[in-house]
């Protein structure tokens, strides 16, 4: 099953299965007694590192079906599902005993360096020949056999390990880096965060308000922003009396209903000169999107997926296609300075988040699953708001209004209309604005670096184990025992029902050898 079956091999090297050089099969007696147990399961390996870093302690009551397998130091656990993650790790020393769930197919060799399989089972290869027999589609998985049919490449026992001692010298200063890196992201992360809590907290703006004490304060604009909004209303109630041929009839002005202000008691001061505003007292136009489903349509009227609204951003390009048209839609096309906010999704991190639209030349939908916001103000207002809406007691707002109904996260409309917005004066929000474009351009070069940086450091992890399954990583050692011989004493050591094809029957049985007599001959000690 190995990409690397036909390779060439180097002088004493010789090539096998995994099957061949590990146990049958591991005890599966699972915990017992009373008392606690520690249980490793697939979510408490670290794909990035490969190694377990949260092994859980259980009591034995609690114990979960999969609790079965007894793990030994230097096993190498393979996550048979999904293996595109690559959940694999080594059982170190201190989680010897511990209890491993049945969905790792569990690797205890024999005679073989147990970090030789470790680093076999990390390499592109293995993850390829895995993805290549999955089973499955809601559940995706391989098979023991699957695992235990892969190619191996076996240098002798002395290389093995010198290759594993370069390795891991290498992956060391490897991880170093990439700790450096990661260590960049969070910081960026973090660096954004207090970017964008300074902007809607007046911090990032406050030299340019102590230069500037006479600008016309926040309270002022929303007065006009809500006469503009009543205004609106009314232009549009005449036009559809106009449209039916009707006369406005007696004290329809009075059907206007005055947006709720927002409830300040438990709400920050805000810098002097800004105020508190609800979405509502700025908004003239809130709506669900489209209710039709996309249809597997290649071609047609783009719509909108849901996760095409992501904190400050919407992709435009994350859309799918209606064949056909069901109803009145053009109240559902989305235009530039639009703000979506998501009404649905599975993690509350990314609930009732909001983006503007921007570059949109095209008619687009937005579909039943994100609400879309008009403000009043549409000069620099909405780029303002989009940054507010997503951090601070906006955002705080949103989060707690999160709720389950029939399996579903959600928020809704009146939660949108209820956000409390930290109002700026306008000449402030322009320059909030520029400011929050400007660092955060330069925050995603930085990440851009470091995931540059990230990529780079795995695909040289890789390059390292391709020379290392090649020979080309240590010299070979003349005086070194060929792996056939290892072998051979391996194929000796096993009774006939042990051997597969992958190797040929034994020669005249020599007695069963424990792994510490074996390893001591290989090397001659």
């Amino acid at each position: 099953m190995s990409d690397q079956t036909n390779m060439p091999l180097p002088p004493k090297w010789s090539r096998t299965t995994i099957g061949v050089v590990i146990e049958d099969k591991v005890p599966q007696n699972g915990p017992s007694g009373d008392d606690t147990f520690t249980y490793v399961d697939i979510g408490g390996i670290e794909n990035s590192t490969k190694r377990i870093v949260d092994p859980k302690l259980l009591s034995v009551g609690e114990a979960p079906s999969r609790a079965k397998q007894v793990l030994a130091a230097d096993d190498v656990l393979v996550s048979m599902t999904r293996p595109n993650l690559n959940a694999v790790a080594k059982v170190p020393a201190e989680l010897d005993g511990a209890i491993g769930s049945t969905g790792f197919h569990v690797l205890r060799t024999k005679i073989i360096e147990p970090s030789w399989l470790y680093y076999t089972v990390q390499s592109n290869d293995f993850v390829h020949a895995m993805c290549q027999v999955v089973q499955g589609a809601l559940y995706p998985a391989v098979r023991p056999r699957d695992i235990r049919s892969y190619g191996l490449p076996i240098p002798p026992l002395n290389e093995q390990r010198r290759i594993v001692d370069k390795i891991e010298e290498l992956f060391s200063d490897l991880d170093a880096g990439v700790a450096a890196l990661t260590r960049a992201k969070a910081n960026l992360k973090r660096y954004r965060a207090s970017v964008l809590k300074a902007a809607v907290e007046g911090h990032l703006t406050a030299a340019w308000r102590a230069e500037h004490p006479g600008t016309e304060p926040a309270s002022a604009l929303l007065a006009r922003i809500l006469t503009e909004r009543r205004q609106k209303w009314e232009a549009d109630q005449l036009a559809k009396f106009t449209a039916a041929g009707k006369s406005p009839p007696k004290n329809w002005k009075d059907k206007y209903a005055e947006p709720s202000p927002p409830d300040t008691t438990n709400l920050p001061d805000l810098p002097d000169g800004w105020c508190w505003a609800t979405m509502e007292q700025i908004s003239s136009y809130q709506r669900n999107g489209y209710f039709q489903s996309p249809d597997g349509a290649t071609s047609g009227t783009p719509i909108l997926r849901i996760n095409a609204v992501r904190p400050m951003k919407v992709d435009l390009a994350e859309s799918r296609f209606l064949s056909s048209l069901k109803g009145q839609v053009d109240d559902y096309f989305i235009e530039n300075g639009d703000l979506l906010f998501t009404r649905y999704n599975g993690s509350v991190e990314l609930l009732g988040v909001a983006g503007m639209v921007r570059g949109c030349t095209e008619r687009i939908l937005h579909p039943d699953k994100l609400i879309r916001v008009k403000l009043v103000d549409s000069d620099t207002m909405p780029s303002y708001v989009e940054i507010a809406a997503n951090v601070g007691e906006s955002r705080k707002h949103m989060a707690g209004r999160a709720r389950t109904t029939a399996g579903q996260t959600g928020i809704s409309g009146g939660d949108v209309r209820e956000m409390p917005i930290p109002v700026a004066t306008l000449a402030e929000q322009r320059l909030i604005v520029q400011e929050v474009a400007e660092r955060l351009s330069q925050i995603d070069a930085g990440l851009a670096q470091v995931e540059h940086g990230l990529l780079r450091a795995a695909r040289l992890r890789q390059s390292i184990l391709k020379q290392a399954f090649e020979g080309n990583l240590v010299p070979q050692d003349p005086t070194d025992e060929p792996a056939s011989v290892l072998l051979e004493r391996l194929r000796a050591s096993q009774s006939p029902h042990e051997c597969n094809g992958s190797v040929t029957k034994p020669v005249k049985s020599r007695g069963r050898r424990s792994k510490a007599e074996l390893t001591k001959r290989s090397t001659g000690e």
